[in-house]
């Protein structure tokens, strides 16, 4: 029988000659680091509900579902709907419209720290304004940020973000940039408040949900802890929902933890899969944006600009989505088919003795294989122990987290960073279909030699 490498070459075929086809008109052959997997990644030709076809016309149950920004996962009626009527009516005004008003006023409503918006082009650049906008407002020039937490590809974000955490270099980032950030293990309120006490901090930016969408979980009582530290040592407090948003509740992580931060950021589902994203916090911070007539304060007025700030057709989409996210059960739903998941996954791997587990929280799972935890179970899983962040943080990218993921897509399913998120078109059948191809996979590993001596 052919190895699952084998067997992608031969059924991925069409793939393979449209990666190498891509390599000489785009710069590495992909256009986000995301997207890397060996021997080569999958193109896709189509999508729809909570499923994609490949250009070989494999039919995929899709857990990437647009990075996390389809919650109503492919071609969602409402949403296409909503975009379908304002294309005609234009796309870009260059000038303002009601729709960014009704969107603004969306999310006001629901997210618990948005008084005051202010819309982006993605959730990178909601990051780096959020950033700016807290130096801008304090007055300090510090950001502290935590190991493993991701925040978009700018300068600001991307020291910590990956093993080595101790790193102190990112090619391509002057090192004054970076001499601006601390970094800093979560969980460790201690070591926090040593940080923030020395008064140069402007913000503590944060995932709600632990780094990387729960890679790497928090502790129970941290994010309580973090809002007291920052608000005692007069630092903002940034949580970043880029995921979270709408996804973990109606109003975010800030809204099922009962934390709210000095500022939100946002994108995915709050532009509704659109390229967008958003800003939210208090008035007071946020009005650092703003034009003022007095000289005094515009003189200290913090520059935003972005041509695609807000587009018609990202209100339509965006408003759209957020206005459908106000419902609990869209959430509840994801949830649970993530949970049916994450269990069915972990009996698989306790079944079979493989050295692996699932975790997550919310409408999110993933994937570790190669090391044992020391509190394994055949059930739902959120915080593994026994095991550093930073195998944590790499699980998606390593050799067995690759080889699952091309032996899944064999089987009809296109996982995310060896992971996945959940949408509101995936199905209980779905969830048997994807353990039964999570059951194959690792039993074909395993016959393979890939857990050998572990």
């Amino acid at each position: 029988m052919a190895s699952i490498n084998e067997q992608y070459f031969d059924q991925y075929a069409a793939s393979n000659e449209m990666w190498e086809r891509s390599r000489k008109a785009i710069v590495g052959g992909i256009t986000h680091d995301g997207r890397h997997i060996k021997p080569f990644p999958p193109y896709m030709a189509k999508a729809d509900g909570a499923y994609k076809w490949s250009i070989e016309g494999h039919k995929l149950i899709d857990f990437c579902v647009g990075h996390g920004s389809l919650i109503f996962g492919h071609n969602d009626p409402d949403l296409t709907a909503a975009m379908v009527n304002q294309v005609p009516r234009g796309t870009h005004h260059s000038a303002g419209h009601e729709a960014e008003v009704r969107w603004a006023e969306a999310i006001n409503k629901i997210v618990p720290s948005a008084e005051l918006t202010r819309f982006t082009g993605s959730g990178t650049e909601s990051t780096l304004l959020a950033m700016r906008i807290a130096r801008g407002a304090t007055g300090k020039n510090g950001i502290l940020k935590f190991e493993g937490h991701f925040h978009g590809w700018q300068d600001y974000a991307l020291k910590g973000e990956k093993p080595p955490f101790e790193k102190t270099t990112v090619n391509g980032v002057p090192s004054e940039s970076l001499t601006t950030v601390a970094v800093l293990p979560s969980n460790e309120l201690a070591m926090l408040e040593e940080r923030l006490v020395q008064g140069d901090i402007a913000a503590v930016i944060m995932e709600p949900s632990g780094g990387s969408w729960t890679s790497i979980p928090l502790i129970e009582e941290f994010l309580q802890g973090v809002r007291d530290l920052t608000t005692k040592y007069d630092a903002l407090l940034i949580f970043d929902e880029v995921i979270t948003g709408f996804r973990w509740a109606p109003g975010g992580a800030q809204e099922r933890f009962g934390v709210t931060p000095d500022m939100t950021t946002m994108a995915k589902i709050v532009a509704g899969g659109m390229p967008g994203g958003a800003v939210s916090g208090r008035a007071d911070v946020m009005n650092v944006v703003a034009f003022s007539d007095d000289p005094a304060v515009q003189a200290k007025k913090v520059p935003h600009m972005g041509t695609y700030n807000a587009n018609p057709l990202a209100a339509a989409a965006g408003t759209k989505a957020v206005e459908k996210c106000a419902d609990p059960a869209v959430q509840a739903y994801c949830d649970n088919i993530a949970a049916q998941i994450r269990a069915g996954f972990n009996e698989i791997l306790v079944r079979h003795d493989i050295p692996g587990f699932a975790w997550g929280e919310s409408s999110v799972f993933h994937i570790a294989f190669g090391s044992r935890i020391t509190n394994m179970t055949s059930g739902d899983l959120t915080r593994p122990q026994g095991v550093t962040p930073e195998f944590l943080k790499s699980s998606g990218g390593t050799k067995l987290g690759m080889k699952s993921e091309i032996g899944m897509l064999l089987e009809g399913v296109h996982l995310f960073h060896g992971g996945g998120l959940t949408c509101t078109r995936h199905t209980d059948e779905d969830v048997a279909n994807t353990l039964t191809a999570f059951e194959t996979v690792v039993k074909r590993m395993n016959d393979e030699g890939d857990f050998a001596g572990m």
